[in-house]
């Protein structure tokens, strides 16, 4: 039988299908495989923090101690001592039954679009968002809207002027992914004005809030307004990605809806590893081990700002200056395409994410098209000095 005469598959797509896209970050990590290649482009943590003596030691002992379970089905909402450590981690009062293990942060964003999102439900984000929520939001089928923001955070007249109808808006309010800017505290206050006034729920992520340099952000949105916001944290910054352990905190009313589509995603997230990451961080672990993360995190973004300053003054490159996290936020000379710059500069040996795709809806826009996020905490001083020097001639060629 020849290929043409075999017969048509028998798989009908459903709808929902067709807008599951391939993650842009991933395929241009593709790219940085290659050997030579610096890559300011993956929003990854520095394996040089992953806590491997702690992790080798409480494995044993997990074994060793509660082995069975440890490797045994277990309760949907989670490990039960992990969810009294993050209730009381938080700085707001918070019952561990409001607490979900997830199994990353990036399920607790899928679970919040199964639970609240119909086709055609609006939802708003910032402009620009994190990529993996519109993925997480797409096969919900939802009408995604774009809040104006600028380098204080999302501008409040705007958000207002968008809310009535809205499902939720989903914010990042701390070393935002992927510009790494701050939400000030004076438009967190205007944010929570309009959500109470409205009736607008929040869904807020704070992966990168225990990574700040030089002074903690301002309290966190859900300790302002328990009752109307979903909060989504993360132990891939701070412990290790591997895990695949995140957590919601969810008001009563609607957990029980998040914990049924959490049975029917995977029933619960690894025993074993939410008992290890419990066992990891008891006594004062993480009082030690975090600001570790900080200082390292701190000295490479400052190797990257160097660089800038050094190599990048005429081209008409613009920067940030987060005060956390993990990227920086670079617009470049108009009429050059981040997009387009990429194989220049890879070419050259260095590869960033084009800015466009964290665009809601506008990825077309020029102004889009002229941003781009530089990740700085993979790469060692050396790699940032010449990545950097890289980049400016890739650009330097387009001008």
């Amino acid at each position: 039988m020849k290929a043409n005469d075999l017969p048509a598959t028998p798989w009908v797509l459903a709808r929902r299908a067709a807008r599951m896209n391939p993650s842009v970050i991933r395929e241009i990590l593709k790219v940085t495989e290659r050997p030579g290649i610096i890559s300011f482009a993956g929003g990854l943590p520095s394996p040089t923090t992953f806590p491997v003596a702690e992790f080798d030691a409480a494995s044993r002992q997990v074994l060793a101690q509660d082995g069975p379970a440890a490797l045994q089905y277990a309760a949907s909402e989670g490990f039960g001592p992990l969810r009294e450590h993050i209730a009381a981690s938080l700085p707001w009062k918070v019952d561990p039954a409001q607490v979900l293990v997830t199994t990353g942060s990036q399920q607790g964003l899928d679970l919040v679009a199964k639970v609240l999102l119909d086709p055609g439900s609006r939802v708003l984000v910032e402009t620009p968002t994190y990529l993996g929520a519109l993925q997480a939001f797409s096969p919900m089928e939802p009408e995604v809207v774009g809040v104006a923001s600028d380098d204080g955070g999302v501008i409040a007249d705007d958000l207002a002027a968008k809310a009535q109808d809205a499902r939720f808006f989903y914010v990042l309010p701390n070393f935002q992914n992927p510009t790494g800017r701050t939400m000030t505290e004076a438009r967190r206050a205007a944010l929570i004005d309009v959500a109470k006034r409205t009736g607008l729920p929040l869904v807020e992520d704070n992966p990168y809030g225990e990574l700040w340099f030089d002074q903690a952000p301002p309290a966190p949105l859900a300790a302002r307004h328990p009752e109307g916001t979903i909060y989504l944290g993360s132990f891939s910054k701070v412990l290790a990605p591997g895990l695949r352990l995140g957590f919601l905190v969810a008001p009563p009313a609607l957990y029980p809806k998040l914990l049924q589509a959490k049975q029917a995603a995977d029933l619960h997230s690894p025993s074993f590893n939410q008992r290890m990451a419990w066992q990891v961080m008891q006594g004062d672990f993480l009082q030690r081990h975090v600001p570790r993360i900080r200082a390292l995190y701190k000295s490479q973004r400052d190797a990257m700002l160097a660089a800038l300053d050094r190599e990048m003054p005429g081209l008409g490159l613009e920067w940030n200056r987060p005060e956390g996290g993990m990227f920086l936020w670079a617009r470049l000379p108009r009429g050059v395409n981040a997009v387009d710059l990429l194989p220049r500069a890879v070419e050259r040996g260095v590869a960033f994410v084009p800015g466009a795709a964290f665009f809601a809806g506008a990825e077309d826009d020029p102004e889009a098209l002229r941003t781009l996020r530089l990740s700085f905490v993979t790469a060692t001083r050396e790699q940032i000095d010449r990545g950097i020097a890289a980049l400016a001639e890739a650009i330097r060629e387009v001008t």
